[in-house]
């Protein structure tokens, strides 16, 4: 079977970790025998917050980014649009992809006769797809972008979503409650389809027995900062214990000035984005992982932290982290903003190392059993085959 991927978010040159999970997903269904190419949604506008001096060369580097790369075996084509900035106009970005995109579908059916499409997102991936009037079967699946922002915060936004679920052959929600979210914006059937990661075959040592650690974009949705205040309120009773902060973004400056500023300098690192494979290995040796973001559609990164034997801890009400919660043990949720809470958690976690060790065990386990990539390739496959009656 040949499918055609539309997203959004994908590694490219300047930033390999980017939809990291869209790519693994290409690949644990082409492991699984599907025949897989990606579109990926280049916008050449460099982003609002770019400072002025800077957009130009900004821009210049997106213009000159590969148009066509092959990534671990997934041929991936690169399609330029260009839109209006993000936060007035972004419900309205797939009208904007849509004739490039358009153009690269019909390009790369004549070598490579797909027979359906998956859209990662309804907007602005699938509402492309729909616009560009390409005759086969839909599939999208939801990562809670269109459920947290879009939907709510852009009018033309909402109803794209709406009709891309309208007119999808099939719905896959990354959680069940984003499932329900779907279903609330027109999805008839939406079904739950977990994201995986590898198994690493052994322990990685740990550097530290009281070493905490976030991998995740520095915005304010994932809450460094509440992890910084937990630990300066346990300064005193957890003298030994770092916080490792793997990523970047625009919190970046933020996050270092509270860190200053709680007198945590020499027990914060904050490693900036690392190569996927090096971000896994140096999570693996902390203690324990902690993101208590909001917002939190699924959460890869809690995944492949308790694949390596690392508990974790997420905010409570999230429907990403209740997934985890509901399928196993090995996560810990916590109300968001509670810092006290949190850092009650951590060090209720931290006090019996032999117990948190057997929390780990149990965290591995729900990962074998409902969180693999090749568990993930499997489904994926069978969605395939269901949108397109085989």
């Amino acid at each position: 079977m040949k499918v055609a991927i539309v997203t959004e978010f994908y590694p490219r040159a300047d930033d390999p970790v980017l939809g990291i999970w869209a790519h693994e997903q290409a690949r644990a269904a082409q492991a699984a025998g599907a025949e897989v190419e990606v579109l990926v949604l280049h916008r050449i506008v460099p982003p609002a917050a770019t400072p002025l001096l800077r957009r130009p060369a900004a821009a210049l580097r997106l213009a000159r980014h590969p148009r066509r790369l092959v990534l671990d075996g997934v041929p991936v084509t690169y399609v330029r649009y260009a839109s209006p900035p993000k936060a007035r106009a972004y419900g309205s970005w797939g009208r904007w992809a849509a004739r490039p995109l358009g153009r690269a579908l019909r390009r790369l059916h004549r070598r490579f006769p797909f027979e359906i499409v998956h859209a990662h997102n309804a907007v602005p991936a699938a509402d492309a797809v729909l616009r560009a009037g390409v005759d086969v079967p839909l599939v999208i699946s939801e990562h809670g972008a269109d459920v947290f922002h879009t939907a709510p915060r852009h009018t033309d936004g909402r109803a794209a979503i709406e009709r891309a679920f309208g007119a999808a052959a099939l719905v896959l929600a990354n959680s069940s409650g984003i499932a329900r979210a779907c279903r609330d914006l027109g999805a008839a059937a939406p079904r739950t389809l977990h994201l995986g990661t590898e198994l690493p075959p052994r322990r990685t040592p740990r550097e530290g027995p009281e070493r905490l650690v976030t991998v995740a974009h520095l915005v304010p949705r994932k809450r460094h900062a509440d992890v910084l205040r937990a630990l300066w309120v346990l300064r005193e009773r957890r003298p030994h214990a770092e916080y490792l902060v793997i990523g970047d973004g625009p919190e970046r400056a933020r996050l270092e000035a509270l860190t200053a500023e709680l007198g945590l300098a020499d027990r914060v690192e904050f490693a900036g984005q690392l190569p996927h494979p090096e971000a896994l290995e140096r999570a693996r040796r902390s203690a324990l992982f902690v993101m208590p973001s909001v917002d939190e559609a699924f959460g890869v990164a809690y995944v492949e932290a308790m694949a390596g034997w690392v508990p974790a801890i997420g905010a409570l009400g999230e429907p990403g982290p209740a997934e985890l919660a509901r399928c196993g043990d090995g996560i810990r949720l916590v109300a968001p903003g509670e810092v006290e809470e949190l850092a009650a958690t951590i060090d209720g976690l931290l006090a019996d190392p032999l117990a948190l060790r057997e929390l780990g065990e149990r965290a591995r386990e729900t990962v074998e059993r409902d969180f693999t990539w090749e568990a993930c390739g499997r489904a994926t496959l069978a969605a395939y085959r269901e949108a397109a009656g085989r």
